[in-house]
């Protein structure tokens, strides 16, 4: 596969060079890559510097890197398109690593890792801080943050996507924005932890500081957007947040103090709270390095501080900002799907009702089970791999209604590869057993399905959960209905169920998933009493 390394540079005449000379010393050949250097308006010569080198040079004016590493794609020839920073340089297998992990087919995103050389505390402790959250990531099987200091994806899902957003100004958090976009389609998304780069970290308080506190700045404003983030991401740790939370509160009780002389000890137990949870970081910092042990609790308040009032400010600064493309353009699913507040309610919606389903249809479970023990062998119950949310695998649990085995048996009726659309229904399907056709007709048979949305797996309205060798199937836009949980019941099942081609069937999930609501769910609910009494499309 060719592949194509891009690397936006602004007045980087001083430090690319070694990251030029990295890349062109790679164990691959020559042959299979080329680098591209955007330049984004230098004025120390930085593109004649890049161009001594022979590597490609593209230029733009004073745009940002995020404008420039979409540059450096639209241009690019290869089908997997590669990105690091003008202050990294990295090491010889960094190409073979990251391509490696596009072996499989389902991988469209790949995260590589820092090292450093550095001396300066500061650098050494942003060092341990990022193999802290490497140990976390190389745990998951998937992530959701690439970081475009080692990142990689493929060229079609990227251009497809519209690359980063350029309404970032910096090097910020435009990255984490792309990489969520794309779990929200459920794409995977992998750790090469292998694939390192050498990088020049923050050696000065007040650097670290400052990247810090513009990480936060424009965090705000990304979690506007993917407000699910807030809970939890594959690089963020848990207790950072904690962290965070501990050190504002405190500092709020502090400037109550002159009014409220008790807020001192409020503070001081919350600063206590804060020792302990740096504990775990401080004691892996001393296995490394005993001076930055010692030093770590210092630039931890730093690093809480700083994000934290960054992202403050950013709240009350991009209160009412909405996202647009790049150019300038709404975007579709651009707004929040669900802020906080209504995942919240949602949920509880969802546990209360699956309690409610559970306990008014349990008379009914014997009774159904029974039937299906006499109509035909095999267990009650069915469980099938279902695709979720953000292209999560679970298993869903339903009513027996059709003969055992019946998936081996479904090649001999179809022709899935010559099938006009990867999701399909068959009417009169010979493999559903005659109690399953009633339980069908009356949606009897997804009565377990309470349980997943108990557990969480899935809710009571959303998209269809759908099969894996569907979505494998799905064009990219298709991808937009994994944006949610699936639900029991949703848009497929109140028009029309089986008789709905996929793309008006997904284009009504997507439009379901814009306009998300309490209010869409429960409207959504009452449709669907009166869908499975006309039964139409139920096979």
């Amino acid at each position: 596969m060719k592949v194509s390394v891009i690397v936006p540079a602004y007045n980087a005449a001083q430090i690319i060079e070694e990251c030029i000379e990295a890349l062109l010393k790679q164990s691959v050949p020559q042959q299979g890559y080329e680098v591209i250097i955007v330049d984004d308006g230098s004025a120390d010569g930085t593109a004649t510097l890049a161009r001594s080198y022979g590597v490609r040079v593209l230029t733009q004016h004073h745009c940002g890197p995020a404008a420039a590493r979409n540059a450096g794609a639209d241009e690019a020839t290869g089908e997997i398109v590669l990105f690091t920073d003008a202050d990294c340089a990295p090491t010889r297998t960094w190409i073979e690593e990251m391509t490696g992990a596009f072996a499989d087919p389902e991988v469209v995103g790949v995260k590589g890792a820092y090292l450093t050389q550095q001396r300066e505390l500061v650098a050494r402790f942003v060092q341990i801080e990022y193999e802290d959250r490497y140990d976390r990531t190389a745990r998951q099987e998937r992530i959701d943050f690439v970081d475009t200091y080692s990142a990689g994806y493929r060229r079609d899902v990227f251009l497809a996507n519209g690359g980063f957003d350029i309404i970032f100004p910096t090097a910020s958090v435009e990255d984490q924005e792309f990489s969520f976009r794309l779990a929200r389609k459920g794409y995977k998304m992998v750790f090469a932890p292998q694939a390192r780069v050498y990088h020049l970290h923050d050696v000065s308080l007040e650097e670290y500081a400052r990247r810090k506190f513009n990480i936060g700045y424009w965090k705000a404003l990304l979690t506007q957007w993917h407000p699910e983030r807030l809970v939890r991401d594959s690089h963020t740790p848990q207790i950072l947040k904690l962290q965070i939370t501990l050190l504002g509160l405190g500092a709020l009780g502090l400037l109550a103090a002159p009014l409220w002389p008790r807020s001192l000890w409020l503070a001081g137990g919350l600063a206590g709270l804060f020792l302990v949870s740096i504990f775990p970081f401080v004691a892996k910092a001393a296995t490394k390095d005993l001076a930055l042990a010692v030093v770590s609790p210092f630039l931890l308040a730093l690093r809480a501080v700083s994000l934290g009032a960054g992202f403050a400010l950013g709240k009350v600064r991009f209160a009412a900002a909405r996202k647009s493309d790049s150019r300038g353009k709404p975007q579709e699913l651009s707004r929040r799907l669900l802020s906080a507040r209504q995942r919240v309610t949602k949920r509880a919606m969802d546990v209360v009702g699956a309690l409610i389903g559970i306990i008014v249809l349990a008379p009914l479970a014997p009774i159904i089970a029974l039937a299906i023990k006499l109509d035909s062998k095999g267990p009650v119950l069915y469980e099938q791999e279902r695709v979720g949310e953000e292209g999560k695998v679970f298993q869903m649990y339903k009513f027996r209604s059709m003969v055992d085995g019946a998936e081996e048996m479904l090649d001999e009726l179809v022709d899935v590869e010559e099938w006009p659309s990867p999701a399909f229904k068959i009417k009169d399907d010979p493999r559903v057993t005659r109690v399953g056709r009633i339980l069908r007709r009356t949606s009897l048979d997804e009565i377990p399905q309470f349980w997943n949305v108990l557990r969480g797996d899935m809710s009571l309205v959303g998209p269809r959960p759908e099969e894996a060798r569907v979505v494998h199937l799905y064009a990219d836009w298709h991808r937009r209905r994994l944006a949610v949980k699936p639900g029991m019941t949703g848009p497929m099942q109140v028009n029309g169920r089986g008789d709905l081609p996929l793309d008006e069937r997904v284009r009504l999930e997507i439009d379901y998933i814009g306009n998300c609501s309490l209010l869409t769910d429960v409207a959504m609910l009452l449709k669907t009493v009166p869908a499975i009494l006309l039964g139409r499309g139920a096979y």
